[in-house]
């Protein structure tokens, strides 16, 4: 099982063991974060007022094992930065665990009718776990991101309350 708590400054070092290279940078954060990530840019992120940083904590031996933000940005209600930061927890489910967690979270407001997020398509794993939970793939929404010489394409994926 997992816990979400509040992700500070006494986090940045093992996080920035968690991203090797700029795809990955690029995967986990998007257009916010320059690959090698700064303790400066963490900084910045983490006073962020639209957003809310979350480590993720495997209760069982309190050890943190990812990464995960509640984004309010543009009036959007947006699960991002999903991270399972070493492979040895990948696999597991424990990526619904989050996105469930997260869920919840962005629904105890009762007038969030719906929330979102955004995944690159040839991530499968991911785009398998987000439609376990419920989301579906909202393709007028799909975008393209140019990454080095690639063109990645994005998918958004919404999940409305029941």
């Amino acid at each position: 099982m997992i816990e979400l708590q509040p992700f500070t400054e006494n986090d940045f070092r093992l996080f920035k063991t968690w991203i090797k290279d700029e795809e990955q940078m690029v995967q986990f954060g998007g257009e916010m974060f320059v690959f090698p990530v700064t303790d400066e840019q963490l900084k910045s992120y983490i006073h962020n007022d639209n957003i809310k940083p979350l480590k993720v904590i495997w209760k069982e031996t309190s050890e943190t094992i990812g990464h995960c933000e509640l984004n309010y940005q543009d009036g959007n209600k947006r699960l991002s930065r999903i991270l399972i930061g070493e492979d040895k927890w990948r696999g597991k489910k424990i990526g619904e665990q989050i996105v469930l967690r997260m869920v919840e979270l962005f629904f105890k407001d009762p007038n969030t009718k719906k929330v979102d997020l955004n995944v690159f398509d040839w991530n499968k794993g991911a785009i398998k776990c987000y439609q376990n939970v419920g989301f579906e793939i909202k393709h007028d929404k799909t975008t393209l991101m140019k990454v080095g010489n690639k063109t990645w394409t994005r998918l958004n994926m919404e999940l409305e309350r029941k």
